[in-house]
């Protein structure tokens, strides 16, 4: 009797496995349908598998329109994994517990005049016909990983035209992130290697930032970027190149009730000139002379400076306040007069961080 109850019971257990399996290879199909007319035709999505812990991508890639884009793809990713919240249970919206992204490339686009755009197959998309404005669902995510990413930037705001700066194994944590609403504070650990022709820079972002309120605690380090890779940002048409050099930064930033708060400083090292013109040649704006001087005598030139002003007053700018700051610095540290400093440094500073 015993043994015909086992039996028994062990073949009700596969039945509702079976029926589990099934259930899930339904959902998973039903899913993929449903991101696929999500993703536009223009995207393609290797698997989709649906478990017991979450939603599995492989191989999702979102092809650019030909000649329309500066990369071949808008997005790539080996693997995107999606973990939903137990929040789910109880609360209003949707609630996301981890979204992480291994072994993906993104490709982003700042036009002649300083917009940028991210993902136009997703994001420029127009509005469905008879939707309603303000009815967005709730969705909050509690965090996004993404591990091994590669950003390719392509730059044509500067003069000497489309320039591409390329970021590799990337590595960040992100969240919580709450939509529409964007009223928490979002935690930031981001690290990223900038590529140059003759060496690497490190990068990194810690700290928090809320998006509603703009309030912020953001620590950002910049390690031996090469100065070759960033040349149309140093320089200005007439100015001979650099042959070596690189650069360090490194920025406290605090904004509270819209008043920012940020001492920095920045470190040329290194730094050999091609040939200019003689005594009248500049770099950046500053006498020629007066640098080779400087690298020559020190082997670097550091210049200190700090960020004040409320960022909502319209005749404060980030741009300008920054590239005054390092003017005045870089003019000192010289021994030289301000004029003409402001705007070399100012072209850099513009060209990294937007106009």
């Amino acid at each position: 009797m015993n043994r015909n109850r086992l039996i028994l019971l062990a073949g009700l257990l596969a039945l509702v496995a079976f029926g589990a399996v099934l259930g899930l290879r339904k959902a998973s199909g039903q899913i993929e349908a449903s991101l696929r007319e999500a993703l536009g035709p223009r995207a393609s999505i290797g698997a989709v598998r649906l478990g017991l812990t979450g939603l599995e991508i492989s191989d999702l890639r979102i092809r650019a329109a030909p000649g329309a884009w500066p990369s071949t793809d808008e997005l790539v990713a080996r693997r995107v994994s999606l973990r939903p919240g137990l929040a789910n249970l109880w609360s209003r919206g949707w609630h996301v517990g981890r979204i992480e992204v291994e072994d993906g490339y993104l490709s982003m686009q700042r036009s002649r005049h300083g917009k940028l755009r991210v993902l136009p197959a997703l994001l420029d998309k127009p509005a469905a016909p008879g939707a309603e404005t303000g009815s967005a669902p709730h969705v909050r995510i509690a965090q996004v990983v993404l591990r091994d990413v590669a950003i390719d930037f392509h730059d044509a705001s500067v003069r000497q035209g489309t320039h591409k700066m390329r970021f590799e194994s990337l590595d960040a944590s992100v969240g919580p992130l709450a939509f529409p609403a964007f009223d928490e504070a979002t935690d930031i650990d981001l690290q990223a290697t900038l590529k140059g022709p003759q060496r690497n820079g490190r990068i990194s972002i810690r700290g928090e930032f809320t998006v509603a309120s703009l309030d912020a605690k953001l620590k950002a380090s910049v390690q031996g970027v090469d100065l070759v890779a960033l040349q149309p940002y140093l320089l200005k048409v007439n100015e001979g190149g650099v042959k070596r050099g690189s650069l360090d930064l490194s920025l406290d930033a605090t904004v509270k009730a819209k008043r920012l708060h940020a001492p920095g400083r920045v470190t040329l090292s290194g730094l050999e000139l091609a040939s200019g013109d003689g005594l009248l040649g500049t770099f950046g704006g500053v006498p020629r002379q007066a640098v080779l001087a400087a690298m020559k005598r020190d082997g670097r030139i550091e210049v200190g400076f700090t960020l004040d002003g409320r960022i909502d007053d319209p005749a404060f700018s980030i741009n300008d306040n920054l590239a005054t700051k390092l003017a005045g610095g870089l003019a000192e540290t010289l021994g030289v007069s301000l004029g003409g400093v402001v705007e070399g440094v100012g072209g850099v500073i513009k060209g990294l961080l937007g106009r």
